[in-house]
């Protein structure tokens, strides 16, 4: 049996080279095991663990469509989505055609899945409700955002074109997204219990803003990603 641990919820470039390295030397879909890394130390490590396959020098192709939708997938909240992603790969490699057959149980799931991150991505983009706190030049814009899926740190770089003149701050349970005016910051979720209200808003983002100069809790977005971003949001 494989185990896999990804860094991350949306780690989509850690299952694409794992998902690569399994099929190629040909690990069924049945012999692997997914999970994310979590802050919390491990009480128990995974018994029955494969030998670490070694990353092979050859490679295949995969269509643009399955890509598409698997960076789109691989942020819905299923925590079965990266077994169910490896075993579409695995199969299309045999059936290149799969993906036309809608009613092909993975193919539609995937499919599903993909169009509820989607539609949690608009839901985001049209109800996000800045809220200025400060005045004037100390000034900064506050949202507070409840996602279903893992999807605030793709659809940040749309409100950093948007909203690109001003400084604000986007406040949910899973990660907190950052604009400075110069790139993303993203700073770990409030926890559920502590969503804010209207009245507690700038207390809840002076107490998260304090994790920006910490940078052992900040990922901020490459320039260059941030673009090519803004320009497919557009």
């Amino acid at each position: 049996m494989h185990h896999i641990t990804l860094t991350s919820e949306t780690d989509f470039d850690g299952w694409r080279k794992a998902a690569r390295t399994l099929a190629l030397h040909r690990v069924k879909p049945s012999d692997v095991t997914w999970s994310v890394r979590s802050n919390a130390p491990e009480l128990f490590e995974p018994s029955a663990t494969a030998t670490p396959l070694k990353t092979p020098n050859n490679t295949f192709n995969v269509s643009a469509k399955f890509v598409a939708l698997a960076q789109a997938a691989i942020l819905h909240r299923d925590p079965l989505r990266f077994a169910i992603l490896y075993r579409l790969l695995w199969r299309l490699r045999g059936d290149h055609d799969l993906l036309g057959v809608a009613a092909d149980p993975d193919v539609s799931r995937v499919l599903a899945m993909a169009k509820a991150v989607h539609l949690d991505q608009h839901k985001m983009r049209a109800s996000v409700r800045f809220r200025e706190i400060g005045r004037e030049q100390k000034s900064h814009y506050v949202a507070w955002f409840e996602p279903e899926h893992h999807i605030v740190e793709a659809t940040a770089p749309f409100f950093a074109s948007r909203f690109a003149d001003m400084p604000w701050s986007i406040l949910t349970s899973d990660v907190c997204a950052h604009w400075d005016g110069h790139a993303v910051a993203i700073t770990p979720g409030i926890a559920g219990a502590e969503a804010p209200g209207e009245d507690r808003l700038e207390q809840t983002w002076r107490r998260t803003y304090a994790n920006i100069s910490n940078p052992a809790r900040l990922k901020t977005a490459l320039p260059e990603n941030r673009r090519a971003r803004h320009k497919h949001s557009k």
